[in-house]
């Protein structure tokens, strides 16, 4: 069977595994299968590999590798780094993180908050920027750790995790920054950051899916989440997933190598692409600070149109973009990144996230910049939110626009009966 070309710009949810990357881990699905915890050689073998492998993912970052954790995921990873930091100062019950994190600080610190825990989810900006004083304003005595991300993973804005961590160094608080969206797009050096916990996502940087891991730093205590075996040093449980964990390393290697390429010919494709679009359709809008900022996302408000609609045309031609996070898709919510910055609803429900990869090229490009300005256009043609459609003059716009959100409310709430 032939298979469908197809244009992928969603980067940010997930990345194609590397080829040097199914070669490196070919040999552990087929011939070196054995439990790297086994005492004798065929087991104890592939130990080795998994060893060698932690290097690499270390150097990634300038760690030790005996600060390396290898987790399933990001959102192990995250949720480690907080119940750790809660586990190990019980007298401490407060949580802060901000309100355009990942699902999975977002739902984690509201399933805190159900156990008894406080947490407080920090404003933003419009720009998506973070306002570092009022972190530091709003770190108590009883505060256990603060978690920011490095990077937004829909709007790419880019946090002051350096001045951050030295806030919460001051204070004697514990640290954590979910870096998932950074490897091969920013140099990452745990020493410079200053970092207790660091979050890390092998699936965004062209290795497989179900494998993370999470940096602890040197001296720092730490409660295991997930408890079983001695397995890496008994801070995680679990036989090692050994042929992601080869994937792991030698991606890592990999996007060392591509971080300039990253910096430089993918940016030119993003920025050619943002720009292009600002200037060539109507009534669209750049979400989040044009600097500090990931070099392959880009994240555009469409007036008038919803998203969804947008995507299903652009599928049907091949073209891969996301609303948002993948974790969230599904969801009849507007995304509470682009709310917290401030858009409304409506126009929340109008935004597209193209995240761009190293393999996107300028055909790429040219193909989404040919079909995306008539199917804009198409959908504000029928579409009864543009102040320009021919029924406008039958009924005043601002009852449709409330009338839309009416019936996207019932429809959540039809959602969440059904639930219960």
């Amino acid at each position: 069977m032939t298979q469908r070309k197809f244009y992928y710009f969603d980067n940010n949810a997930t990345t194609r595994i590397a080829p040097e990357v199914v070669d490196a881990m070919i040999p552990f699905l087929k011939d070196l299968w054995g439990n790297p915890s086994s005492a004798y050689f065929f087991g104890s073998q592939v130990g080795k590999h998994v060893e060698d492998a932690r290097k690499k993912v270390a150097a990634l970052i300038n760690a030790d590798p005996k600060e390396i954790v290898f987790t399933s995921c990001g959102t192990e990873s995250n949720n480690s780094a907080i119940h750790s930091a809660l586990a190990t100062n019980p007298g401490k019950r407060h949580v802060i993180t901000t309100a355009v994190e990942h699902s999975a600080n977002i739902n984690f610190g509201e399933y805190l908050r159900k156990m008894g825990f406080e947490v407080t989810f920090l404003p933003v900006e419009p720009d998506g920027s973070l306002d570092v004083h009022l972190l530091e304003k709003s770190i108590r005595p009883d505060t256990a750790i603060v978690s920011v991300m490095y990077a937004n993973n829909e709007t790419g804005v880019i946090f002051p995790i350096e001045e951050i961590a030295a806030i919460c160094r001051s204070k004697g608080v514990l640290f954590h920054t979910d870096a998932v969206q950074t490897p091969g797009k920013l140099k990452l050096d745990v020493k410079n950051l200053g970092c207790d916990f660091l979050s890390l996502s092998a699936h965004k940087l062209h290795a497989p899916k179900g494998i993370g891991c999470l940096y602890v730093k040197r001296r720092t205590k730490y409660q295991p989440y997930v408890i079983g075996g001695h397995q890496e040093r008994g801070k995680r449980g679990g036989t090692e997933n050994v042929a992601n964990i080869v994937a792991f390393g030698r991606a890592a290697e990999l996007v060392m190598e591509k971080l300039n390429e990253e910096n430089t010919r993918v940016r030119a494709l993003r920025d050619r692409l943002e720009n292009t679009i600002l200037a060539t359709i109507p009534n669209t809008i750049r979400n989040g600070a044009k600097e500090s900022r990931l070099p392959n996302t880009t994240n555009i408000a469409f007036e008038f149109v919803e998203a969804e609609a947008i995507l299903l045309l652009l599928d049907g031609l091949g073209i891969c973009a996301s609303s948002g996070s993948a974790c969230t898709t599904g969801s009849l919510d507007p995304s509470h990144v682009l709310t917290a910055m401030g858009l409304s609803p409506m126009r929340a429900r109008g935004c597209v996230r193209f995240s761009l990869g190293i393999y996107n090229t300028d055909e790429d490009i040219d193909h989404l910049l040919k079909h995306l300005p008539p199917i804009i256009k198409r959908l504000r043609d029928i579409s009864p939110l543009n102040p320009s459609h021919p029924d406008n003059d039958k009924y005043d716009i601002e009852a449709a626009r409330e009338k839309h959100e009416q019936d996207l409310a019932e429809a959540m709430s039809d959602k969440d009966e059904k639930a219960a």
